[in-house]
């Protein structure tokens, strides 16, 4: 029985060469010798394949980061071909459970030109190239030209077409391949026009890819493709297979050191405008002889979309208190609250009446895209008298009640927009609250809001702001909450 698999013969075992007589521990060494020789052949299959699959799981593994990069798409898809490809030798050189005509097949007719198309789109993702537009579909149609001209013109299925036939599909195969030799390497040219020394690093790895798509024409020409160092089986489609792999991983490694490097800034950005946020929201209240205020303000982020601003007039003693909420979080809301605690501080040097004041506001956020916000202007005087303007937000609650006014659209949407106004008496000791729509929307783990009718029941029970406060962000903070408590001080006797 011939120690082989059907990779060497189609009807491997049986008797092939006459039968080998002397001792028995001697013909059993001989066997194992030979079939030690075949596993150490086709190692590097292995090993190859056991890499490449740690490259895709790898490659898929950066999608959770961004689902929107198609980049990891294609790479995970170019590395999972080439274990299938690494896998389909393995096994046919080791087993008997395919034939060497059917490994080919697979090989040459499937994976091949489908290794050599996906690297090509690899690169094209990876470089962000939008021109030539033509080119995916043009490596589409001569995927399949290869696909053809492989399938009929390398005779791999006994029977399939006459040998008159398969020249000219041979002839279409080695134009396919050479085109697409060529648009691989012309996307890596474009690459380096475009990024410089990335291209230079891949660039000798997509050459000696595209060469060792032609081992049948190396061959005819004498040139060997494969070599077999300590008898293991390496060939020049490995080597460039493996120094891509090693570009590729020396490329993900350098980009994401440039984006943790880019991750750091915008970190140390966002620090720095909640370090200016501080500056704009008033720690430390201002003296208001007539009036005990209480603030609280606790950002969902770092930086956070609500604001406002406590202006006194030491002339007349009135107060002016401006409070409103950002559409949307993060950075960007922190800069629109800038821009209008900006806008407030201004308008406030030339009027004191809250309805022109959220005019100034609406005129600042219009023409700004989808800029808008809630807002209430209050401007309290030293009789008790006040003013409210409100904006499309939350009514202020006056001694635990809500404070009965029109509604009227936020500031931002419309130009000459009609904010509703309300005038009314702070007798002493009454208490006016200011709220966020933070506090009522906040969330428990069931999905149930904190609600009007929570905040109602803190305020009747003449709970502190901190405590309202701490009390909604407790129940399930999900955006920013801020809160302004205005008590009107006794009359002195």
């Amino acid at each position: 029985m011939d120690p082989g698999t059907l990779i060497y013969s189609a009807d491997s075992g049986g008797f092939h060469d006459p039968p080998l007589l002397g001792q028995a521990d001697a013909v059993a060494a001989s066997y194992q010798l030979h079939w030690m020789d075949l596993i150490r052949t086709y190692t590097s299959a292995l090993l190859e394949g056991s890499l490449f699959f740690l490259l895709s799981v790898l490659a898929l593994s950066l999608t959770l980061f961004d689902r929107s990069d198609k980049l990891y798409y294609w790479i995970a898809a170019a590395f999972l071909l080439s274990v299938l490809d690494s896998l389909t030798l393995a096994i046919t050189a080791w087993g008997q459970l395919a034939s060497v005509q059917t490994t080919d097949t697979l090989r040459e007719v499937l994976l091949n030109p489908l290794i050599l198309a996906v690297w090509v789109m690899v690169w094209r993702v990876w470089f962000q190239l939008k021109r030539p537009a033509w080119l995916p579909k043009a490596v589409l149609v001569l995927t399949l030209l290869y696909i053809i001209g492989n399938l009929l013109g390398e005779q791999l299925i006994f029977g399939l077409v006459s040998p008159r036939v398969a020249g000219p599909f041979h002839l279409l195969s080695v134009c396919a391949r050479l085109a697409l030799l060529a648009l691989l390497v012309l996307t890596v040219v474009l690459g380096i026009r475009q990024q410089g020394r990335e291209g230079w690093l891949v660039l000798p790895a997509v050459v000696l890819l595209g060469i060792s798509k032609f081992q049948d024409e190396l061959a005819v020409l004498h040139i060997h493709e494969t070599w077999f160092p300590f008898g293991v089986s390496f060939t020049l489609f490995q080597m460039a297979q493996v120094l891509l792999a090693i570009a590729l991983f020396i490329l993900l490694l350098r980009r994401l050191l440039l984006s943790l490097r880019i991750q750091r800034q915008q970190a140390l950005d966002i620090k720095q405008a909640a370090e200016v946020q501080h500056v704009l929201i008033p720690e430390h209240l201002p003296s208001t002889p007539n009036l005990t205020i209480h603030t609280e303000y606790r950002p969902a982020r770092e930086v956070g979309g609500d604001f406002f601003q406590i202006i006194p007039n030491p002339t007349d003693n009135t107060v002016l208190v401006v409070a409103g909420d950002v559409t949307g979080k993060g950075l960007q809301a922190g800069m629109l609250v800038s821009l209008l605690v900006g806008a407030i501080r201004t308008a406030a040097d030339t009027t004191s009446d809250p309805l022109l004041v959220l005019q100034t506001l609406n005129r600042r956020l219009l023409g700004r895209g989808h800029a808008q916000a809630t807002a209430v202007a209050l401007l309290i005087a030293a009789d008790g008298h006040a003013t409210l303007a409100n904006a499309g937000h939350i009514p202020p609650y006056l001694n635990g009640i809500p404070l009965d006014m029109e509604g009227a659209l936020p500031l931002g949407m419309i130009p000459d927009a009609d904010f509703s106004v309300m005038h009314f008496q702070l007798a002493p000791n009454d208490n006016l609250v200011l709220i966020s729509d933070g506090i009522l929307e906040a969330t428990d783990p069931s999905g149930q809001l904190y609600g009007f009718d929570r905040v109602q029941q803190h305020l009747r029970n003449n709970l502190s702001p901190a405590a309202l406060a701490d009390a909604a962000q407790h129940f399930g903070q999900e955006d920013d909450i801020s809160l302004i408590s205005l008590t009107r001080n006794p009359l002195p006797a």
